[in-house]
């Protein structure tokens, strides 16, 4: 049970690595067509969104871990010993630091397959096409993986995230095209 809760962490970080920094590019790509700039939204996407992902983890963790330590140290008091049952309870409590790094890694890990597919690609329209066809593919594998973790059937999980991630991306393209003609952006081509 315990490395099912990692898998899907995992599977979770990692999907929403994914589609953040997928959705950041092409929201990038919408007002300014550099490779340059969708690069480097992306990375720092990655940096930012692997920090935000630790932190998170970390202090969602530490709760739970502060309440099972509270909870130990009331069941000690209330039965006088049970220093074996302490230790095993011990062990069994999570780790912050660990979840963190396991999180800001999974989030990393997705982020990965959108920049190396399009940040590099000198034509906005393939790179563009990169990124979500990388990013489709990246979905619907996350999906059935978490489809597969959970025991269920593989294709409705892999349609669901993929129409979600793509529903993001297109949001996110369309809300910055629309920023961009509102306020009269130059639409770079370099």
């Amino acid at each position: 049970m315990a490395r099912t809760q990692w898998l899907r962490a995992a599977v979770l970080g990692s999907n929403d690595g994914l589609v953040s920094i997928a959705s950041l590019m092409i929201g990038v790509g919408a007002v300014n067509q550099s490779a340059k700039a969708m690069l480097v939204s992306g990375l720092a996407g990655l940096v930012a969104g692997a920090c935000s992902m630790a932190i998170g983890e970390f202090v969602s963790v530490h709760a739970q871990y502060d309440i099972e330590v509270a909870e130990m140290e009331r069941r000690r008091r209330g039965s006088g010993s049970g220093s074996e049952e302490g230790v095993r309870g011990e062990e069994s409590l999570p780790s912050p630091m660990l979840a963190a790094g396991a999180s800001a890694l999974a989030f990393a890990l997705g982020a990965v397959l959108p920049l190396l597919a399009g940040g590099f690609i000198r034509s906005w329209s393939v790179r563009v096409g990169a990124v979500c066809a990388v990013s489709s593919l990246g979905l619907a594998g996350f999906g059935a993986a978490g489809a597969v973790l959970g025991g269920a059937d593989i294709w409705k999980p892999a349609l669901r995230v993929l129409g979600g991630g793509w529903l993001a991306m297109l949001v996110t393209y369309c809300v910055l095209r629309i920023f961009g003609l509102l306020f009269n952006m130059q639409v770079s081509s370099a």
